[in-house]
C-alpha cells in the first residue's frame, strides 16, 4: 500500500483510513504547515489562495481533538456562504463515517434559508461540531438554543470574505460568547486592514502561516486575452464556448443584472446555461448547486459569488466577461479551474480601457497569450504590447541621431530645417540597414 505522509502527523485511525480511501496520500504546503501548530492547540492565520487544501488544514486538527464522550459543541466553523458551509460539513461527514461503533463524532450544519424554528426543536442534543454561516450560528446562541461557550475551537474561513460581505460582526459576537482560552483559526487570502482589530481582539501572537500565490502561475492553467474590437462581447462568450466545448466552463460578470442578462442571451442561442449570484432564494440555489453538481450544465454564468467558497468540480474553462474591479479576484476566478493536477483554460475578453488593469495582473505574475477568434477557432496573436515596445526602440534611435548630429557652435539661417533633415537621412538609413539585418 502506498505510503501515507498524513501518518506523520500522528492522526487516529479512523481519519488516515478515511484519507487512504479518499486517496490523499501527500499534504498540502498548507496542510503540512498548519497541522502541527493547530494540533498543539495554539492561534493560526493561514493565508493563502483558494485550491490549496486549506479546509482539511483545520478539519482534521478539530476531528483529532474531538471527545467523543461529551456531548457538547467543542468545535464551531464559520464561512460566510451557504454553500461553502454545506460543502465543509459534507467534508467532515465523509470522515467521520469511518468513526469507531460507540465513539462516533457528530456535526450540525446551520445556515440561512432554513426554517430555524425547526432547527431549534432539534438541537435537544448539542452536535460536537458546528458549521454555518455566522448569523444563523449567532442567531441559535442568541435564543439559546446553540450552545457555543463550551467549544475551544473556532474557525473563521474567507475572513476576507466575512469583511467584505459584512458578517465579521457576527462572527465577533459568537467569538465573544466562548472560552477566553480560545484556539482561533483564520483563512484569509488575504489580510486587509479592517480585519486587523478583529484578529488582535482574540489573538495573540497567533503564528502566521503565508503560503506563496503558487496558483497565480500554475503550470497546467493557461490565461488568455481575446481583444473585443468593437465586437459584441456576448456574441464573444458565445463563440468561444463553442469553440471550447468545454466539460464545464463558468463565465463571470460583475453584477447579478449582467449575469442574468448573459444567462439569457446565451440561453436564447440555444446553450443550456446555470446560474449562480446573489439574488437566488436559498432554494434556487440549493436547486441549482444539485443540478451543477449532477452536470446538468455545460456552461455556468456567475458572479464572484462563485469566485471563492463554492467548489465546483470539473471545471476545465473560465472566462472573464469583463474583468472583476477588485483584481485580486483574478486569481480567485482562474482558480476555479486547473485543479487537482488537471488542465484548464482562463479567458479574459478585453476592451482598451482594461489595459492598466492587465498590466497589474501581470505584474502580479500571470503570463498572458494574446489570441483571437476567427470562423470558430482560435489564432494566436503577437503581444499586444510589441507596439509599445517598437516606439521604444524608435525613442532610443532618435536620442542616438540627436546625439550624433549636434547643434553648430555657430547658428546661420535655417539650421533647424537642416539638422532637421540630416537626422531624418540619417533615420531612412537605419531603418534600411534594420530591414537588412532582418
Amino acid at each position: 500500500m502506498k505510503e501515507n505522509r498524513f501518518e506523520h502527523f500522528k492522526l487516529q485511525f479512523f481519519i488516515l483510513e478515511a484519507l487512504n480511501n479518499f486517496g490523499f496520500f501527500t499534504p498540502t504546503e498548507i496542510q503540512e504547515r498548519m497541522l502541527p501548530i493547530a494540533l498543539k492547540g495554539e492561534s493560526a492565520i493561514g493565508q493563502s489562495q483558494t485550491g490549496t487544501g486549506k479546509t482539511l488544514a483545520y478539519v482534521l486538527p478539530i476531528l483529532e481533538k474531538i471527545n467523543p464522550d461529551r456531548q457538547e459543541v467543542q468545535a464551531v466553523i464559520t464561512a460566510p456562504t451557504r454553500e461553502l458551509a454545506s460543502q465543509i460539513y459534507h467534508q467532515i461527514l465523509k470522515i467521520t463515517e469511518y468513526c469507531e461503533p460507540g465513539r462516533e463524532i457528530t456535526a450540525k450544519l446551520f445556515i440561512g434559508g432554513t426554517d430555524k424554528q425547526r432547527t431549534i426543536e432539534k438541537l435537544k442534543s448539542q452536535p460536537h461540531i458546528v458549521v454555518g454561516t455566522p448569523g444563523r450560528v449567532n442567531d441559535l446562541a442568541n435564543e439559546q438554543a446553540l450552545f457555543v461557550h463550551t467549544g475551544k475551537i473556532l474557525v473563521v474561513d474567507e475572513a476576507d470574505m466575512m469583511l467584505d460581505m459584512g458578517f465579521i460582526e457576527d462572527v465577533d459576537r459568537v467569538a465573544a460568547r466562548m472560552p477566553e482560552d480560545l484556539q482561533m483559526l483564520v483563512f484569509s487570502a488575504t489580510i486587509p486592514e479592517k480585519l486587523k482589530p478583529f484578529l488582535k481582539k482574540y489573538m495573540e501572537n497567533p503564528k502566521i502561516i503565508q503560503i506563496a500565490g503558487k496558483r497565480n502561475t500554475v503550470e497546467n492553467l493557461q490565461h488568455w486575452l481575446l481583444p473585443s474590437r468593437h465586437r459584441d462581447k456576448r456574441e464573444l462568450v458565445h463563440d468561444a464556448l463553442l469553440a471550447y466545448n468545454p466539460y464545464l466552463a463558468i463565465v463571470f460578470t460583475n453584477t447579478k443584472k449582467m449575469a442574468e442578462e448573459l444567462a439569457d442571451f446565451l440561453n436564447e442561442k440555444g446553450l443550456k446555461v446555470g446560474r449562480v449570484h446573489g439574488d437566488l432564494t436559498p432554494r434556487e440555489r440549493k436547486k441549482m448547486m444539485k443540478q451543477i453538481q449532477d452536470l446538468e450544465f455545460q456552461y455556468i454564468v456567475a458572479t464572484d459569488l462563485a469566485s471563492r467558497g463554492i467548489d465546483i468540480e470539473g471545471i476545465s474553462h473560465v472566462i472573464n466577461y469583463e474583468l472583476p474591479s477588485d483584481l485580486n479576484f483574478y486569481i480567485h476566478r482562474a482558480g476555479r479551474t486547473a485543479r487537482a493536477g488537471k488542465s484548464g483554460i482562463a479567458l479574459t475578453i478585453y476592451d482598451l480601457s482594461d489595459e492598466d488593469a492587465l498590466n497589474r495582473i501581470e505584474k502580479m505574475g500571470i503570463q498572458f497569450k494574446n489570441v483571437d477568434l476567427k470562423n470558430g477557432e482560435f489564432i494566436e496573436l503577437e503581444d499586444r504590447n510589441r507596439r509599445k515596445t517598437r516606439v521604444r526602440k524608435e525613442d532610443e534611435t532618435d536620442k542616438l541621431i540627436k546625439s550624433i548630429v549636434r547643434k553648430p557652435k555657430k547658428v546661420k539661417p535655417g539650421y533647424k530645417k537642416k539638422m532637421q533633415e540630416e537626422m531624418e537621412s540619417m533615420k531612412r538609413r537605419q531603418r534600411r540597414l534594420n530591414q537588412r539585418k532582418k
